[in-house]
């Protein structure tokens, strides 16, 4: 046998390792936004309990490996070779797709790529055999179709009922509890507790455990025809613990229901979900065992139909130990895990902050419609009863600054088990990951934190999430078509360029997810104390100052050297510098303020200017390097060497005022501030002379229109910058004298305590 198939299964076997851990980092959020979003417990304690559910979900998969290997094609049709570069399609766009979606932060349903990946590679290896053989027959003998009409019917059925389901259930726990829910669970918390715990364990056995070796028959019997006794009895049983928990050892049982409403959902994740990731790599490896036996056999595989893998199967447990073990690691240090655990659970916090998305028309569309409803019933409904819900959903403060209570994290966790359950009961294809992302994002809406301030971008959030889904089968399906017939057509050729291919794609999208988050790391910084504002705007202002010196002078020389590739760095550098300034002026200022305690208002106030002349000074600069990099990429004139030398001259000027500034605020000492209006007051003149010049040039033809309107541009922008940098270079002598003052006034044991705060 040609050993490139062992070649292959050694590929798939890499790929399902891959396959896990993107596949964690992607479902991850099913399991762990709850429990994370509500700060039931410290993370470590979450991930221990969910890698718990995990590895028992492994062992004792009860996922249909099935689906990997006859689900959505019939094997028989297919030879060896064929259905070997079928599974090799499968994993390469799997690990590329549900990567691709980690780096991004967005959730998406590993069954639905899975089954439209096989959909797709089937298609791709049929339609080849089709068009090489001499009796191939038609498309329709060799797939079936109806799992994928299931599917979709699925994601549609899942995403409204979820979403509905969600916003009900959880405004009427609101009414119910309150935010303020101490005194009523107080009384009704055991019964809470008997509900939610016998759904989640109802979802736990009927998901998670139906068909392994931990539920016998009998017992899966008794439960299918006296399943009213069995929750009766459950509901009994669970209630009476957690009155007893609560009332005699003083727990706090909602921490308890989160806790196994975690464990339930990562063992259901585990046991059904399983076979996404190293479904594929088990059917690759059985069809190498069969093939290896037919060689041995005399056999060849070109002439092998894969009938044999309609058979049952059941898994090595060994198998399931192993990939048990990976999924745990990954969910304990995966970073894109976070990543899209964290886009659920700011999309459903309550209260303002940095949005992940931004608005689109039909958020805004949606967040009118719904303000004008909510004025109608307001009209109509008693001042008695408004007045009694605006009790009921009067926010308190959440401890340990939690994205939202236990309340609502366990009526996720509930109404997630609960669906899932109901979706399994009835056969119908549900997704964990829509179901659970729904349930959330109706919750949060009905506990009303989608306020005003916040609703377009959390509604154009969740829209984007939705489209991602349904995007999800037709990606998978085009993206597993193309590899497949790529595989086919190219052979050995195909398998080494796509690995290589593969890897390059991993490392980049490593790269930009490294980036992203660093950009909303940058977004979410709160300056905490004043000593670290004053540190941290003086280091701003002496950076910005270089760099805006940096800027202009590159600039200037890739304009008069048409250096292309310089131009275009120098663009991405000032638009990354003005998304810095535009991110501090919207995210950092006011969280600042609000939160450090000052005295000195003039210094505040200082600082707020600060962020603003900075900001105006980075969108001159950019719009000067977006206008250069756009003049020498639609290869028009340079600029003549009277232009050039112009612009050296406004150049010189800034920097000589620039240099002199840094040495005072160095040292401290600003008795020759009056070189900072010197500096203004000279390119306020030169910037005269040079639009007269210019305007005479262009006059007589010794300058060309678009070179002419360039020039123009750049130096009304340098008129700008310089008159921002004054202002700034003003408002940062203040904020350092200012502080100056503020720390003499101190005392020998503040400024101590000041300075250990500092280092």
């Amino acid at each position: 046998m040609d050993p490139i198939y062992l070649i292959i299964v050694i590929i798939l076997l890499g790929l399902a390792a891959l396959d896990l851990v993107v596949g964690v980092a992607n479902d991850a959020v099913n399991f762990l936004n709850s429990s994370i979003g509500s700060k039931v417990a410290p993370l470590w304690l979450i991930l221990t309990v969910a890698s718990v559910g995990v590895v028992v979900g492994a062992l004792f998969s009860s996922g249909m490996m099935e689906i990997a290997r006859s689900g959505v094609f019939h094997p028989e049709k297919l030879t060896f070779p064929a259905v070997m570069m079928l599974f090799l399609a499968v994993m390469i766009t799997d690990v590329v797709l549900l990567d691709l979606f980690n780096t991004f932060g967005l959730p998406t349903s590993t069954t639905v790529s899975l089954v439209f990946e096989l959909l797709g590679a089937a298609v791709a290896v049929s339609l080849f055999t089709i068009w090489t053989s001499e009796n191939g027959g038609h498309l329709g003998e060799y797939i079936n179709s109806g799992k994928a009409l299931a599917i979709i019917s699925g994601i549609f059925i899942s995403i409204a009922v979820a979403f509905v389901v969600g916003t009900i259930i959880m405004y009427f726990s609101r009414l119910i509890f309150s935010f303020n829910y101490s005194k009523t669970f107080l009384y009704l918390g055991a019964i809470w507790g008997g509900i939610a715990l016998t759904a989640i364990t109802y979802f736990a056995i009927f998901k998670g455990l139906k068909g392994s070796v931990l539920m016998s028959d009998n017992f899966l019997y008794f439960l299918e025809n006296h399943m009213g006794k069995a929750i009766l009895y459950a509901f009994a049983g669970w209630t009476v613990l957690m009155g007893f928990l609560q009332f005699v050892f003083r727990v706090k049982i909602l921490k308890v229901i989160v806790l196994a409403g975690t464990m339930a959902l990562a063992l259901a994740f585990a046991g059904n979900d399983l076979v996404n990731f190293i479904g594929v790599f088990m059917a690759g490896l059985d069809s190498f065992k069969i093939a290896k036996e037919v060689v041995a056999a005399g056999g060849s595989v070109d002439s092998l139909y894969m009938s044999a893998l309609s058979n049952p199967v059941a898994a090595n447990w060994q198998w399931l130990l192993g990939a048990g073990t990976i999924m745990v690691l990954s969910l304990w240090f995966s970073k894109k895990s976070r990543s899209v655990t964290e886009t659920e659970v700011n999309l459903a916090r309550k209260g303002e902050g940095v949005e992940r998305f931004s608005s689109s028309a039909m958020s805004r569309s949606i967040v009118r419609g719904a303000v004008n409803m909510s004025k109608t019933f307001n009209k109509v409904t008693p001042v008695p009863i408004k007045n009694f819900i605006d009790r009921r959903f009067a926010h308190v403060e959440l401890e340990n600054q939690a994205s939202f209570d236990l309340i609502r994290a366990s009526v996720n966790l509930t109404i997630s088990a609960l669906l899932i359950s109901l979706g399994t009961s009835l056969k119908l294809p549900l997704s964990t990951t829509y179901v659970t992302f729904m349930v959330a994002m109706g919750t949060s809406l009905a506990d009303r934190a989608w306020g005003r301030e916040s609703a377009v971008y959390r509604i154009n959030g969740v829209l984007t999430v939705v489209a991602g889904w349904l995007l999800t089968a037709l990606i998978a399906f085009t993206a597993a078509l193309s590899v497949g017939l790529l595989l086919m057509w190219g052979g050995k050729i195909a398998i080494a360029g796509l690995m290589l291919l593969l890897v390059f794609f991993l490392f980049k999208s490593g790269k930009l997810h490294t980036k992203r988050k660093e950009k909303e790391q940058s977004q979410l910084q709160v300056l905490s104390s004043e000593e670290q504002m004053v540190l941290t705007s003086k280091k701003d202002v002496h950076d910005l100052l270089s760099k805006t010196l940096s800027i202009l002078e590159q600039t200037i020389q890739s304009m008069r050297d048409e250096n292309r590739k310089v131009s275009k760095n120098i663009m991405y550098e000032s638009n990354e510098l003005y998304q810095k300034y535009k991110d501090k002026r919207n995210y950092e200022v006011v969280p600042t303020l609000e939160t450090i305690q000052i005295s000195a208002l003039d210094l505040e106030q200082e600082y707020v200017q600060l962020i603003d002349y900075s900001y105006e000074i980075t969108k001159s600069l950019k719009a000067i390097s977006e206008s250069v990099y756009m003049h020498i990429d639609n290869n028009h004139s340079a600029f003549s060497k009277e232009q050039t030398e112009d612009l050296k001259t406004i150049y010189k000027v800034l920097s000589d005022g620039y240099t002199k500034f840094k040495k005072m605020a160095d040292s401290g000492n600003y008795s020759d501030y009056n070189i900072v209006y010197e500096m203004r007051d000279s390119i306020f003149t030169l910037n005269s002379k040079m639009t007269k010049r210019q305007i005479k040039r262009a006059k007589e033809s010794e300058s060309n229109t678009r070179s002419s309107i360039l020039f123009l541009n750049l130096v009304n922008e340098s008129k700008i910058i310089t008159l921002q940098s004054s202002n700034l270079m003003k408002s940062y002598r203040h904020f350092d004298e200012e502080y100056s003052k503020t720390s003499l006034e101190l005392g020998p044991q503040e400024m101590v305590k000041s300075a250990a705060r500092i280092i």
